[in-house]
Order: structure tokens, then C-alpha cells, then sequence
């Protein structure tokens, strides 16, 4: 979590509910989807249920509905690290999303930094309820150098 880092892409967004989250994510995962990027999820809850809500009401094609639903929403980090870890053998591109509380972002985190090393190949947005960290707002943001929101990557 720090701007000067060369290896490794990290970015921040804040969301209000699993949707807001979702809604925020969505633009960011089919743009990635669409430059054959690999997307992982590692969330503390389960996410299969909004998600499929979600895409269910939204004006897209079935093969991008299809695409979005075939990532792992579900809160299996075992898997997903594996699946990260399969995908740096293959030196595939990766955008993670970790979501969850302060305490989860950062032990994924340290976890995730052992796995990837020193790839460029990888980028992480760090998902925080905002709710959770109203007066640690602007300390975080800090510790970014571009933030996700809706119409995409913005500078701190």
C-alpha cells in the first residue's frame, strides 16, 4: 500500500453495500475482460447472489453477462490464490479486487505480496466499506496514488 511501489499496480475505491460495490467494480471488470485480463475477487462474503441479481437487471449482452457470472464471486480465497498463482506461471495480466474490512485488505494484502513478488503484470484495488472508515478516509487515500469509482481510475 505505498505510492512508490514499482512492482505492482494498487488502487483504492470505497463503496457503501455489496451493489454499490459491484456497480463500481462493473465498468472496470468487462473493460478488463474485453483486454483479456484474468479478475479475481477475494471478498469476505459472498458475493454469487447480488451479483447474479445485479447482472440480471442490466442492459448487456448475454456473453458479457456470461463472462462477469463465470468469475468467482464467492468468498474461497484458497482457490483464488492458487488461481493467481497459475496465472503468474502463465505470465498472464491480473486485476485483483480485495474487499472487505481494513484488517482483511491488509492480510490479503502481505499474502498477496509474497505470491506475485515483483510482477508488473498485476493490479490490486483494495476495496473499503466506507461506512467502516469514515475517519480514516483521507489517510487511506493517501496511501494510493489513483482511486476507482464509476467512470473508472482517477488521480489522489
Amino acid at each position: 500500500m505505498n505510492k512508490n511501489q514499482k512492482t505492482k499496480e494498487k488502487i483504492c475505491t470505497f463503496y457503501a453495500s455489496d451493489y454499490h460495490f459491484e456497480m463500481i467494480s462493473l465498468p472496470y471488470i468487462n473493460k478488463s475482460i474485453e483486454e483479456n485480463k484474468e479478475i479475481i475477487i477475494l471478498t469476505e462474503n459472498n458475493l454469487k447472489e447480488t451479483i447474479t441479481t445485479l447482472i440480471s437487471k442490466m442492459n448487456l449482452k448475454e456473453e458479457k453477462k456470461e463472462k462477469i457470472l463465470k468469475i468467482n464471486w464467492t468468498n474461497d480465497d484458497l482457490n483464488k490464490f492458487k488461481k493467481i498463482s497459475e496465472f503468474m506461471k502463465k505470465e498472464k495480466e491480473i486485476v485483483i479486487f480485495i474487499k472487505g474490512n481494513e484488517n482483511y485488505i491488509k492480510n490479503i494484502n502481505i499474502n498477496i505480496d509474497k505470491l506475485i513478488k515483483n510482477s508488473n503484470k498485476v493490479k490490486i484495488i483494495d476495496c473499503y466499506n466506507v461506512e467502516e472508515i469514515p475517519e480514516k478516509l483521507n489517510d487511506i487515500m493517501k496511501q494510493y496514488k489513483k482511486i476507482l469509482n464509476t467512470t473508472g481510475e482517477k488521480s489522489c
